[in-house]
């Protein structure tokens, strides 16, 4: 009865093994509206644990762009960077000035889970800063982003095992880490959440939302 969007909500806070009993009994029609509306990185690990026919039925009814990029995720690892990462993060040229910067944020209207930070790139959209929301708000209007951004960001490989992203996280006290290919694109980002979900034993998992309400 719930519309899709908020279908995917619940979907993402569903068990796995819930996630995948559930979506199997649905119309792979309804399935595919769904799967649409989650995070890249919650849909493309629920897709991992169906079953090849259901999953090759459920793609193949998704939008092309959707599919492909579900696609991307699944040829990495599940317990690399490539396997936990979402798609979702906004990327600015260094040479937008701080009020430009803003404006194209409110262009794009990010998902606020991926938005911590914005990523800066260069003329061949390699990774080369990254500048915090409050640091671009209370800069200079004028001010260049590459003036104000944070030069040769932390970042992970694609095939970073999940302990080394972790501890990244960790040791740099970050909300998310970029993830970054060969050639130093960016290609996604981790969130604290899915870095901290991947080692924590699921005892752990399954209080800690309840802990973090009651704070």
């Amino acid at each position: 009865s719930l519309d899709d969007e908020a279908a995917a909500d619940v979907f993402e806070e569903m068990e796995p093994e819930t996630q995948v009993e559930v979506l199997e009994d649905l119309d792979p029609a309804r399935a595919a509206d769904i799967l649409e509306e989650m995070s890249p990185d919650d849909a493309a690990d629920l897709v991992a644990d169906l079953s090849d026919e259901t999953r090759e039925e459920i793609l193949a009814l998704m939008e092309r762009d959707e599919a492909e990029e579900l696609g991307e995720l699944l040829a990495y690892p599940e317990d690399t960077a490539g396997g936990m990462m979402t798609t979702e993060f906004v990327t600015l040229a260094a040479t937008l000035t701080c009020a430009q910067a803003i404006d194209r944020l409110r262009d794009l209207e990010p998902d606020a889970e991926t938005i911590y930070y914005v990523y800066v790139t260069d003329d061949e959209d390699r990774l080369v800063g990254v500048l915090s929301l409050r640091d671009l708000i209370v800069s200079r209007a004028d001010a260049v982003v590459a003036e104000v951004m944070i030069p040769e960001p932390v970042t992970v490989g694609v095939l970073a095992d999940e302990d080394e992203v972790a501890e990244v996280v960790a040791h740099y006290n970050l909300l998310a880490v970029p993830v970054v290919d060969a050639s130093g694109h960016i290609v996604g980002i981790v969130t604290v959440d899915d870095a901290m979900d991947a080692i924590l034993p699921d005892a752990w998992r399954k209080r800690l939302p309840r802990l973090a309400g009651r704070g």
